[in-house]
């Protein structure tokens, strides 16, 4: 290879660079201006580095067949900052992808404004959108797992100025002299997900965390009925119980006896007459006097938005479903008593087989698939990511091919986007997958289908996209979900 081609290479990735680099500040500024949040085909852009925005490009071969350029991302960013927006979630890959068919025939903003039409120029004055900003105060009841991955995406989310805001977790006192440096440390590193994306200090003196400039009270308290919220000038909270001691109604009604608390979200399935909300799938049964909802089970999201889409397609006679699940904090380090079947024996020497509820559960957010399911779990010795295996009978015949493209679409271009993903790779594993916020990702490439026998293979961070998929019903009931652009088609179009 000649000096000129090696130099043509560099000189090609360095302008890459720089045009990633203009693209930050515009990024920035739609999302703290206007509540802007911009992706490239579902990768968000907001915090990312000039190399994360040029891998979220590079991502997109995997899906349309080449790679998206930054210089036709890039007039799509520029021409929006102009537009005067409201808020909106906006995916500028597929919008530069559908301009590119029109280049000839429209200018960037002429597209843009037919595009994006009901959020163009919709704050006239700065005191109308200050009222459409308004924050809603949120509460996280326990700081586990799940409770410090939402308070990062809630930390994370709240750099538009308005949304959910985090204003207090809720713990039982520790016993160590320095219980609150250790829950801070907690959310500061963490041997999954790593490093926390910021600074977080610790305010001693008045218990409280303080995590990219977000004031976090710190409050100690032995039941959910025996908190005065408003004390901290906390009002009309959303309570988001993550601990799942307390499962139905009259259970996480106590936390409604708190002062400053309207509602109650739980963070694993309910029980009773409680209803169990999968975004994407059943949110439309969200109502106004609802005062406690659950998010159902992280391995119930997974799956039932993929079942959904193939069900509306292909039909649905009967199946099984089988988890591959990450192992948890419920079960034993080292040997040891556990009143579960199975779970007292070493999480992390051994396969262990278990019972699920997933596969009823589903029913519950899909009536169509009642008593079509069953299921088993088999936890295994690994942190973190998990897989759902689906065989399925179908009613129409579909081969391999026909099946994954059809899932492809539905990921891209469906109302199911947000929660299923699509990857067709030989060389995926489990870590790859570690912060993914989707509900679910439909391996391509193990896909196994013959006539009407069908095997999908749904890997899914147990963590990180169940913890997204509660965000997008607290979302709900806080009255936060705005418009996603390029608009969306229902999974049974594709």
């Amino acid at each position: 290879m000649s000096q000129d081609q090696l130099n043509r290479y560099f000189s090609e990735w360095t302008e890459r660079e720089a045009v990633a680099e203009a693209m930050i500040p515009i990024i920035g500024r739609l999302y703290r201006k206007n509540n802007v949040v911009t992706s490239i085909y579902g990768r968000a852009l907001i915090n990312q580095s000039v190399i994360n925005i040029i891998k979220a490009h590079r991502f997109v071969r995997q899906i349309e067949a080449e790679e998206l350029n930054v210089h036709d991302t890039y007039p799509i960013l520029e021409t929006l900052d102009r537009l005067n927006l409201g808020q909106a979630h906006i995916d500028v890959g597929k919008l530069a992808s559908q301009y590119a068919e029109v280049r000839n025939e429209q200018s960037v903003e002429e597209f843009l404004r037919e595009a994006v039409a009901p959020v163009v120029d919709c704050f006239e004055d700065e005191k109308k959108a200050a009222q459409e900003r308004e924050t809603k105060d949120i509460v996280l009841y326990g700081f586990g797992r799940i409770g410090r991955y939402l308070a990062r995406i809630l930390v994370e989310k709240a750099g538009g100025g308005n949304n959910l805001r985090l204003r207090a977790i809720v713990v039982r006192k520790g016993g160590a002299p320095n219980d609150l440096e250790k829950r801070a440390s907690l959310l500061r590193r963490d041997s999954v997900h790593g490093s926390f994306r910021g600074t977080i200090t610790v305010d001693e003196e008045n218990e409280a965390i303080i995590a990219n400039g977000n004031y976090i009270q710190v409050i100690y308290s032995d039941g959910p009925d025996k908190v005065d919220y408003t004390r901290y000038g906390i009002d009309n909270a959303i309570v988001i119980d993550n601990t799942g001691i307390w499962r139905d109604d009259k259970e996480l009604g106590l936390h409604l006896e708190s002062k400053g608390v309207s509602r109650v979200m739980l963070t694993a399935p309910g029980k009773g007459n409680v209803k169990n909300i999968v975004p994407g799938i059943n949110n439309h049964l969200i109502e106004k006097d609802d005062k406690i909802l659950s998010a159902a089970s992280c391995t119930t999201n997974a799956i039932t938005p993929v079942l959904k889409a193939v069900n509306d397609r292909f039909g649905i006679l009967d199946g099984h479903m089988e988890t591959v699940h990450a192992y948890t904090n419920d079960q034993n380090l080292i040997d040891n008593y556990h009143k579960g079947e199975r779970r007292g024996r070493s999480a992390p020497l051994n396969m262990v087989l278990t019972e699920t509820g997933a596969a009823k559960a589903v029913a519950k957010a899909l009536p169509e698939l009642e008593g079509k399911l069953t299921g088993n779990a088999i936890r295994v010795p690994t942190p973190n990511v998990s897989m759902a295996i689906l065989n399925l009978n179908l009613e129409k015949a579909a081969n391999r091919d026909e099946l994954n493209e059809f899932l492809r679409e539905v990921a891209l271009h469906s109302d199911l986007q947000k929660q299923i993903d699509y990857v067709s790779s030989p060389e995926v594993v489990s870590s790859d997958f570690v912060g993914s916020r989707h509900a679910g990702v439909v391996d391509g490439q193990a896909t196994i289908a013959n006539g009407h026998r069908a095997v999908l293979y749904v890997w899914y961070d147990n963590e990180a996209g169940y913890s997204a998929q509660v965000i997008r019903v607290v979302s709900e009931m806080a009255g936060m979900s705005f418009p996603i652009f390029p608009e969306r088609g229902t999974a049974a179009d594709h």
